[in-house]
């Protein structure tokens, strides 16, 4: 039976693997040949994309600028990117409990096997791929890809029927995505003309107007991410030493991308009280989890708390030099902010009616 698990994991390892770097591989072919380059070794592309595979899995990199081979650092990676290694490996899970028969015990070593290979293709990939200009940093590697793994072999309807507090976390987290990818659509339209700007100071020519398209497609999670942290108050950062927030603009230079075009001009006070929202949010998972107990209560609120963190991790980081060194919002102050504002509507839903139970029965005395 193991070595039967073994032979299924190596195969759909391998074929998910395949089903994202092969089409990626020739996207970067495509770029590289497009852009007439005088360098006939496609080595270069062929790295670029693995570079862009292990991207895709938040593997940063460590990167020498040219001309002086300045260090810099690369953490600020698309959100967006991470579907396509997580449905490869949900179609290679599928397939494998197609072929096998997987009870309980054997869904756990299977899952286990499957991600200690894919983390151990992958590390072989960063090495292999690495240069004197551009290095995965290899460490990073076991600590993404096995995750997205796991995550990617989850049974979330499964887990939401046995877990309500679980559901309630990812229903209030779906629903807060939701409105920010709302009012960054808006925010965008609205500023439609500095968009059309932007794309017109690039110009991209028609293969770079499809990658550009799909580069701002994949951080558009970034920006929706960005905009419910402006939304909720802590606000976020294009750059060291700026910050772009309700009660504070403080931002200079922004790189020339169309997803920036809908950045906000100025302070907006206003948009504070958007943290109400949360406030209330609190109130409805109290009154949600508490038919189900006060452990799916916490686990509603840990579970929340705790995506809101990772996605914070996952949506922000650095953009190669140092002045551009933090970009997307702020982990901690979201994570924070987002734990009290729901900690005081919840506190709010149970001390309200306590008080009113109180004083009913002293009255009745």
């Amino acid at each position: 039976m193991f070595q039967r698990v073994l032979w299924v994991s190596l195969t759909q390892v391998l074929r998910s693997i395949a089903l994202v770097l092969l089409p990626t591989a020739f996207i970067t072919l495509l770029g590289w040949a497009t852009a007439g380059s005088s360098n006939g070794n496609t080595s270069d592309p062929m790295r670029a994309a693995i570079w862009l595979w292990l991207g895709a899995h938040h593997v940063v990199f460590n990167v020498l600028l040219p001309p002086a081979n300045q260090a810099g650092f690369l953490s600020y990676l698309p959100l967006g990117a991470m579907i396509f290694p997580i449905l490869a490996i949900r179609s290679g899970f599928v397939r494998a409990k197609n072929l096998i028969e997987l009870d309980d015990q054997s869904l756990k070593l299977f899952r286990t096997v499957f991600s200690l290979m894919y983390a151990g293709f992958a590390a072989l990939l960063a090495w292999g791929s690495g240069t004197s200009e551009v290095r995965p940093v290899l460490y990073f590697v076991p600590l993404t890809t096995i995750p997205i793994v796991w995550l990617a072999t989850l049974n979330l309807r499964r887990i939401r029927k046995r877990h309500r507090g679980i559901d309630i976390a990812l229903r209030m987290v779906a629903m807060g995505v939701g409105v920010s990818a709302i009012v960054y659509g808006v925010a965008l339209a609205l500023h439609l003309s500095t968009v059309q700007n932007l794309v017109t100071v690039l110009q991209p020519g028609w293969l770079g107007g499809v990658l550009l398209l799909l580069f701002n497609l994949l951080y558009l999670p970034n920006a929706i991410i960005a905009t419910f942290s402006y939304l909720v108050g802590p606000g976020f950062a294009i750059g060291a030493h700026t910050l772009v927030a309700p009660l504070t603009h403080r931002i200079m230079e922004i790189p020339a991308l169309p997803l920036l075009g809908g950045l906000p001009t100025g302070r907006h006070p206003m948009v504070l009280l958007s943290g109400i929202a949360v406030f209330i949010s609190g109130i409805v998972m109290f009154r949600s989890a508490m038919n189900s107990g006060t452990k799916a209560l916490a686990a509603a609120f840990v579970c929340l708390v705790s995506l809101v963190a990772l996605v914070s991790y996952l949506s922000s980081g650095a953009l190669l030099t140092k002045a551009m060194g933090s970009v997307g919002v702020s982990i901690w102050q979201l994570t924070a902010t987002i734990a009290v504002e729901l900690g005081v509507g919840i506190f709010f839903a149970w001390a309200i009616p306590a008080a009113a139970r109180s004083l009913i029965a002293r009255r009745a005395v």
